[in-house]
């Protein structure tokens, strides 16, 4: 499956590049699914499809039944959690988006977790990296103490990657 969801992602943001208008933006979420394996140490295959396609609803014309159909209900719940609707004015879809997240499935927040920890360490400039760490900080205000582990131990590394590139004023 893993192979299947990465080629899937790859044709589906072919053509798209990162904010430095030469890395393909496939990068993003090949790096997200490879730090939650790799950083993160979870080698769940369903997460692992979700993350790299976590973009795919957002940011392409791949809808939620196309990926249900290719990958299953839990691969596409993933992915869906991942998605800001955007149909709806930036301020209601960011409030609706952290609401979607905080109440989704924990693998979506070990998900959102790594994009901001790839955010962080992919960013350009201080802006940038800024920008990166306050959208970390709020993803690390979703974590539940309920979580299992590996959302914990993933929260502990991404404070360590914002303490190390953007430390809080003391």
């Amino acid at each position: 499956m893993l192979g299947e969801a990465i080629s899937y992602a790859a044709r589906a943001h072919a053509g798209q590049l990162r904010k430095d208008k030469m890395t393909p933006y496939i990068a993003h979420p090949v790096r997200v699914m490879t730090i939650i394996c790799r950083t993160f140490g979870v080698d769940d295959e369903a997460v692992l499809a979700a993350a790299v396609m976590h973009d795919v609803i957002e940011d392409t014309t791949r809808d939620y039944d196309s990926v249900s159909r290719l990958f299953g209900n839990e691969v596409a719940d993933l992915v869906a959690a991942m998605s800001k609707d955007p149909r709806m004015p930036e301020k209601p879809r960011e409030e609706a988006y952290h609401d979607q997240i905080a109440n989704a499935h924990w693998k979506a927040r070990l998900i959102k977790l790594a994009d901001c920890y790839d955010n962080i360490l992919d960013a350009l400039d201080e802006n940038m990296c800024s920008r990166a760490c306050e959208k970390a900080r709020w993803a690390l205000s979703l974590v539940k103490d309920g979580d299992p582990e590996p959302v914990q131990a993933a929260a502990r590394m991404l404070n360590e990657v914002i303490e190390e590139r953007h430390p809080s004023p003391v």
